[in-house]
């Protein structure tokens, strides 16, 4: 999945960095509960809250590994259903005035790991096409 934000990719970056601002774009996830404050170095977490009440899950992921400007790679957590492996690729577009953002996201572990079919697929293609245009709100409105 991928959309091309009208920002240079140290503003998208700077929206992945601050740990906080994830229920703002990420769909499912409802609240913050609480950011490390290495975030997003390797390691580091990111506590959520993630669907409706009553049946709202607390959680958290890890960011696995993180390069500046580039790429963040997490371990996104939503048990007793899974943990997905998110990767989001930042490449620079029209000169480094835009950046074309890349989502992919596969789960790894848990029941949601076995349930993979067209319907799922099309969920997830349609959370993450609503994601990126969040995202892409928050960067292209800040200055």
């Amino acid at each position: 999945m991928a959309r091309t934000v009208k920002a240079p990719p140290e503003r998208v970056f700077a929206v992945l960095a601050d740990g906080w601002t994830y229920s703002d774009w990420v769909v499912g996830t409802v609240h913050i509960r609480d950011v490390d404050k290495s975030w997003p170095n390797p390691g580091s977490k990111l506590h959520h809250k993630a669907g409706p009440w009553p049946l709202s899950l607390h959680d958290s992921s890890t960011v696995l590994s993180c390069s500046p400007d580039k790429a963040l790679r997490l371990k996104a957590g939503l048990w007793p259903l899974g943990e997905a492996i998110v990767d989001i690729r930042l490449e620079p577009a029209d000169g480094g005035t835009s950046t074309r953002v890349v989502i992919e996201e596969d789960f790894e572990a848990g029941p949601l790991q076995w349930v993979s079919n067209k319907i799922n697929d099309l969920l997830l293609h349609r959370r993450n096409i609503e994601s990126l245009r969040r995202l892409a709100d928050i960067a292209e409105r800040a200055d």
